[in-house]
């Protein structure tokens, strides 16, 4: 077993003064369940807290609501042919019956089904639609991810204030790229150094390489435009496995595209093959499954936060851990859900909620809008494994200057692929025919999708239900989260100027097409306790912590102050490195 689970404690000296029999301890007393930190959430920000504060010393605590999950040994779908599921990868109607909202997740089928939630258990109360994608378990989406890891550009953190949809950062890109750096280096990130001052270098190994037609595309691309780049995909995929992968037992991605069921060779970045095992080589870490937080305790007397009350999910008994700093970590609306419903006579609407913003400002990224079509020739030329990397293009619009009747900016994935037979449905579906049909290449296609910025907007919020509860008794949260006309002009101008860019790569048959997806299926939520320089309009100052409770940070997508274009995982790792580092100096200092 590669890290401790459940109910293993270390002795610490109890120094908070509270009165036991205003504890909900059950197991062995106030000393038994003390830690010098306690993370909420073991996913992808999570696991990079953990890994931060055990190396520098730190007895951890980590707290899950969903079960173990240990790398290699719980992937029971890992290596499987699809001639070993009973109706080859698809599930039945009877679980799309009963799984309406998660079913509707990218990556949901027979083969992985295991890693997301199931809707009943799991309510949530809808008043504008949101489809919320969630996987509860050690790991946590890290599991199954999309593990696409562009930096932000400096304009992503300026443009809010500069052009008056948003306030100021109170970091900056200099601030955070020393950090991105760090946890590249770690978690391995394949790429090209492509010099663009709106997608940023980084520490990079090599990228998977273009296909013949991208090649051809991204040449007729940068001989009309200035500002647009079709790059190689930035990606957590190790194409080649340095000596620090190595040492977390990882190997080089062996190009199945079997990701999100977990894969045996650690190829891609995830808490439970790299930062989770990492921590618990330091002898530091206590990961415990089922523990459904229900809020942060806080110390009246002391003015701080002083531990973390939860519900075992399996016997809905309650206890309390206590440590001296806090880190949030249970991805970007549970996290809100779990401050809201830590009140006390100073928070009595919700922790560290002076302003009564706590909840507001929930945002998201747009991906509506798809384009396809065909490519002709090619028909002597294919491409080896199957590449779980897709081409980028970084963001060109109201980069320098906002000339255009929207806000923000949009980036693109993109690519061209091969079909199989004849690039239709095959006239013949079984037997000798149907197997000589599958085994000739067909024609050439090329697709882009936005993922666009939204602008965070204060009557986009989540509240908890007044009157309905969880199994764990924990009130539901409430969605209110949706479009506005901005998005819908992004919007526009993709279709119009991807339109135009698949003319110039002489695109045949171009289709366009909005899926009208509800907020949430992009999976990139964000906001509801944003950081900012001004306490009147933010919660958390530049180091992730409450401007009004110090030793509490939020580090994962609940932190964000607006969503730019670029897609934001890799910024919660290195968020989040950032601020443990800082926790662990301010402890050293005595200000913690």
């Amino acid at each position: 077993m590669w890290f401790t689970i459940t109910h293993v404690y270390h002795e610490q000296k109890n120094d908070y003064n509270l009165p036991t029999d205003s504890l909900h301890i059950n197991s062995g007393g106030i000393a038994k369940n003390t830690f010098d930190a306690i993370v909420v959430g073991s996913g992808i920000s999570g696991g990079w807290a953990a890994k931060e504060l055990c190396e520098h010393g730190l007895k951890t605590l980590v707290l899950e609501r969903g079960r173990d999950v240990q790398h290699l040994k719980d992937y029971p779908t890992a290596t499987k042919a699809p001639w070993e599921f009973k109706y080859r990868g698809s599930v039945t109607e009877k679980t799309l019956e009963e799984n309406p909202l998660i079913s509707k997740a990218a990556g949901y089928d027979d083969t992985t089904q295991h890693f997301f939630i199931k809707d009943a258990d799991h309510p949530y109360i809808q008043e504008k639609p949101f489809d919320w994608i969630r996987g509860y378990q050690v790991g946590g989406k890290s599991l199954i991810w999309g593990r696409a890891c562009p930096r932000w550009s400096k304009y992503e953190f300026i443009n809010p204030a500069k052009f008056g949809y948003g306030i100021e950062w109170p970091i900056s890109y200099e601030d955070i790229a020393p950090w991105y750096s760090h946890v590249e280096r770690f978690a391995g990130i394949c790429g090209n150094k492509d010099g663009l001052e709106t997608m940023p270098d980084g520490e990079y190994l090599p990228p998977f390489d273009f296909n013949c037609p991208e090649k051809d595309m991204r040449q007729k691309l940068l001989g009309r435009y200035k500002d647009r780049f079709m790059i190689q995909g930035r990606w957590a995929q190790l194409t080649e496995a340095k000596d620090i992968h190595l040492q977390q037992g990882r190997g080089r991605c062996q190009a199945r595209d079997l990701c999100m069921r977990g894969c045996p060779f650690g190829g891609y970045f995830s808490s439970n093959s790299s930062t989770l095992p990492w921590a618990a080589r330091t002898g530091n870490l206590t990961v415990r499954p089922f523990s459904v937080v229900h809020s942060i305790i806080y110390d009246e007397q002391k003015g701080k936060a002083v531990g973390v009350r939860i519900v075992d999910a399996q016997t809905k008994k309650t206890t309390d851990y206590f440590a001296r700093i806090i880190f949030m970590n249970a991805s970007a609306l549970n996290t809100n859900l779990v401050l809201l419903n830590s009140t006390s006579n100073r928070f009595p609407h919700g922790f560290g909620n002076d302003n009564g913003l706590l909840g507001k400002y929930v945002c998201f990224q747009n991906y509506r809008g798809s384009i396809g079509g065909d490519v002709e020739g090619y028909e002597d030329k294919y491409f080896y494994g199957r590449r779980t990397v897709e081409c980028m293009m970084a963001n060109f619009r109201n980069v320098h200057k906002n000339d255009m009747d929207f806000v923000g900016g949009y980036m693109a994935f993109m690519g061209c692929y091969r079909t199989r037979g004849n690039g239709d449905v095959l006239d013949v579906q079984i037997g000798a025919d149907y197997k000589n049909a599958m085994s000739e290449a067909g024609p050439w296609g090329m697709y882009m999708y936005i993922q666009g910025e939204t602008v965070a907007r204060e009557e986009n919020h989540v509240a908890l239900s007044g009157n309905q509860k969880d199994q764990w008794g924990i009130p539901l949260l409430k969605m209110n989260v949706g479009y506005d006309d901005n998005d819908e002009r992004m919007l526009k101008d993709f279709i119009t100027q991807g339109s135009e860019m698949f003319e110039t790569c002489g695109v045949k048959n171009i289709r366009t097409g909005d899926n009208h997806w509800a907020p949430g299926r992009d999976i990139h939520e964000m906001g509801g306790c944003r950081m900012g320089k001004d306490p009147k309009t933010s919660l958390l100052n530049g180091w992730n912590q409450f401007h009004n409770c110090k030793n509490v940070f939020v580090t994962d997508g609940a932190c964000m102050t607006s969503t730019g274009s670029g897609s934001p995982s890799i910024l919660y790792m290195a968020f989040t490195a950032r601020a443990a580092n800082y926790a662990v100096e301010e402890m050293k200092k005595g200000n913690l």
